[in-house]
């Protein structure tokens, strides 16, 4: 018995049919999607508000300025022959500082001298006479009177002479010359020589703005409500003395809309010189219930001053704070947190609110929140 065969025209479509799928079965397998895994919250460094007890200060530029500053002038005119100091160093009242050409003077004093003493004998020889009513009570009061003017201007002959030499007016520290030898100097003219400093104490000056003042307590500023005042030099350190006030201007500046300042702070070292710029801390007193944040966990955009905090299952959450003043390197927060809260102080950039966070303190290890 015999079969037809069928591979002309039948048994081909059914192996293609069955061929494709099997094809298309492994390929759907293959390309079957895998979940990616969750990534992890990020790590983050929380702070733990506690309010603290912060002194009230307001910072403002100042600077200083010798306590003194005394310009050293001639009295009289002359040639300068001879500086008689050190540039810069520290002189005490009534040393030599300048030398000018005494000739003059001199020979003056013994013209004055002469005068002097001419008028002197003239009066004691019309003193007999007179007793004896052999001149006029007149002449006798002439002779007088010009023994008088005499004996002035031997004293004043003895001035111009001392004048020559030009001594500190005060103990301090020097300035540069201003003239140098053979210079001609006139007391009519420019006869500033040089200025003396005196550093300890040393004096330092500041405004405050009407704004600054209107944070003082009763919106006024007076000695009493001021407690202290701190220096904080350029490299940020403070000043290791204290000073006070000890000048408060009764006016303010009507173009600038500033009331003016200075403060004594003692300089035993000389570690501050007149004309450096520093800041100045006023203190105010006791603030209650103030936190201390670092200044790179406060952000700041139009709407103000912000943090992220720790909120509910452990997300950040943005929360708008109150700021006052630096305080080191953190910012004094008068309101916006509360005792308890975590503020987020690292990984800011990344962070978005809302994002789920895994926290860590200062020195600890962060754990991730499947491993808890």
């Amino acid at each position: 018995m015999r079969f037809k065969s069928m591979s002309g025209y039948s048994a081909q479509p059914f192996f293609l049919c069955a061929s494709l799928c099997l094809l298309l079965g492994g390929c759907s397998d293959a390309e079957t999607p895998v979940s990616a895994p969750a990534r992890p919250p990020m790590s983050v460094t929380v702070l733990e508000m506690q309010p603290q007890i912060i002194s009230a200060t307001i910072e403002v530029m100042a600077q200083t300025e010798g306590a003194r500053e005394t310009e050293v002038r001639a009295r009289v005119g002359g040639i300068l022959l001879k500086r008689l100091y050190q540039e810069g160093e520290a002189v005490k009242a009534g040393q030599p500082l300048f030398q000018i050409d005494a000739t003059t003077y001199e020979i003056a004093l013994a013209d004055a001298q002469a005068r002097a003493d001419m008028a002197a004998r003239e009066v004691k020889r019309l003193e007999g006479l007179v007793a004896q009513k052999a001149i006029s009570r007149r002449d006798y009061d002439n002779a007088v009177s010009a023994d008088v003017i005499a004996q002035a201007a031997l004293r004043q002959a003895r001035l111009d002479l001392s004048w020559t030499t030009v001594t500190a007016p005060v103990a301090g520290t020097t300035g540069r010359a201003l003239r140098s030898e053979g210079n001609l100097i006139s007391e009519d003219g420019d006869s500033l020589l040089t200025s003396i400093y005196q550093l300890n104490p040393i004096w330092v000056r500041f405004s405050l703005a009407q704004s600054d003042v209107a944070r003082l307590p009763g919106g006024r500023l007076n000695a009493a409500a001021i407690s202290g005042v701190e220096l904080l030099m350029p490299d940020g350190s403070v000043y290791p003395q204290s000073g006070h006030l000890n000048y408060i201007a009764s006016t303010i500046d009507p173009l600038l809309g500033t009331q003016q300042l200075r403060a004594e702070f003692p300089n035993n070292d000389n570690l501050l010189m007149p004309g450096q710029f520093v800041r100045a801390r006023l203190l105010l007193g006791e603030r209650e219930g103030m936190f201390l944040v670092p200044q790179s966990a406060v952000q700041q955009s139009d709407r103000g001053h912000s943090v992220m905090v720790l909120g509910k299952d452990n997300k950040a959450t943005p929360r708008p704070v109150q700021t006052a003043e630096w305080r080191g390197k953190d910012w004094v927060i008068t309101g916006g947190l509360k005792a308890g809260d975590q503020v987020i102080i690292d990984n800011l950039i990344k962070l978005r609110p809302g994002m789920a966070v895994t926290p860590k303190t200062q020195g600890e290890v962060a754990v991730p929140a499947d491993r808890h």
